[in-house]
């Protein structure tokens, strides 16, 4: 063998063993990197998951949707007087206690006590102007609203709901309605955002992050999303979840 066959084994030797030790580095660097991401990606909090897919749900946000769920159980109320006044055994009491059941919850004890009570009347009442004059009457709103849902559980304990009862429960929900859709429209378009007005974007980001610890520490977990899933069962059990079943008619030609 010549000294320059001998030389040219050597470095392919030499030049084969830095790039397979480069290959190795280079792919611990990359596993590490795709552990890292993989980490990363199981230790994203919700609210990041959130930020990615469309941006944090904001303390107003928060706020609206809530009216979101409970205007479905006042809907479902509204169906449901219309079937009691022609047929009482058409409407299951179960159906209706539970509707009670979390708007008592998620409504009354959760978003008017826990946010609407503590933190925003208050904080218009300070602002002034003239939505500072609705904190009081949408308070006693609240308590006569919690009579209602009193007497609504009280009525569907029962297995049946009799001819008897049905007219006086029929007339308590209606009146429960007409309250809140009145109630509801006057905090989103009036209350609500004086409320905003009245707060910083520090602040109001800070009240978004109180919100969310409020629901978790009443809830244990999304308050809304349960929310969500027990006003959409009970409309199925009632026939009220097919939206389409609600398009109006057309109109009458002139």
């Amino acid at each position: 063998m010549v000294k320059s066959d001998v030389n040219t084994r050597r470095d392919f030797v030499r030049w084969s063993a830095v790039l397979g030790t480069g290959l190795f580095l280079s792919s611990c660097v990359n596993g590490e990197r795709s552990k890292a991401g993989q980490n990363s990606e199981k230790q994203k909090s919700p609210q990041s998951e959130a930020s990615e897919k469309g941006g944090e749900v904001t303390a107003t946000e928060d706020l609206m949707r809530e009216h979101g769920v409970l205007r479905r159980a006042l809907l479902v109320y509204s169906e449901s007087a219309a079937k009691l006044r022609s047929d009482p055994s058409a409407v299951p009491p179960e159906a209706l206690h539970r509707t009670a059941e979390l708007f008592r919850t998620f409504g009354e004890e959760y978003h008017e006590k826990k946010l609407e009570e503590a933190y925003i009347f208050p904080a218009v009442k300070r602002a002034g102007g003239p939505a500072a004059s609705y904190p009081d009457i949408l308070v006693a709103q609240h308590q006569r609203g919690n009579e209602i849902t009193d007497y609504i559980l009280a009525v569907t304990r029962g297995t049946k709901l009799g001819a008897a009862s049905a007219e006086s429960l029929a007339q308590a929900m209606e009146t429960l309605v007409l309250m809140y859709r009145n109630h509801a429209a006057r905090e989103d378009t009036i209350v609500f955002p004086a409320w905003k007005q009245a707060l910083s974007a520090k602040q109001l980001d800070e009240m978004g992050d109180k919100f969310e610890e409020i629901e978790r520490q009443q809830f244990g977990q999304d308050g809304f999303e349960n929310a969500v899933r027990q006003i959409g069962e009970i409309e199925t059990g009632l026939g009220l979840a097919d939206l389409a079943q609600f398009t109006a008619p057309p109109p009458p030609k002139p």
